[in-house]
C-alpha cells in the first residue's frame, strides 16, 4: 500500500500496522516507538488525519489516562470501542 500523507502521518501510520490485535498503545508509547518523544499530539493529529482507518489501526491508540480518545473513521468513538472490543481489548 502506497500511503499518501506528510513524511511524519506516513511513519506514523506504518507504526500503528505493528499494533497487535487486541493490543492498545497510548499516543506517547507511539511517539516513542518512532523516536520522536516529544511528539505525543502530533501523534494523535495523525491519527485523526488517518485515512486508512481502520486497515491502519489508529483505533488501537489510547489516550494515557486510559479514555479511549477520538476515531476519525466512520462511526466515530462508537466504531473505536466496537473494533476494540470485537479484536478482545475491553475499555
Amino acid at each position: 500500500m502506497n500511503l499518501k500523507g506528510t513524511k511524519f502521518q506516513v511513519k506514523v501510520w506504518n507504526y500503528l500496522k505493528t499494533i497487535p490485535k487486541g493490543k492498545v498503545k497510548t499516543y506517547k508509547q507511539v511517539a516513542i516507538g518512532i523516536k520522536s518523544p516529544k511528539a505525543a499530539r502530533a501523534v494523535a493529529n495523525a491519527c485523526a488525519k488517518n485515512p486508512y482507518a481502520p486497515k491502519i489501526p489508529c483505533h488501537r491508540v489510547i489516550r494515557t489516562g486510559g479514555d479511549i480518545g477520538g476515531y476519525s473513521g466512520k462511526g466515530g468513538t462508537k466504531t473505536k470501542k466496537k473494533l476494540l472490543k470485537n479484536e478482545g481489548f475491553w475499555l
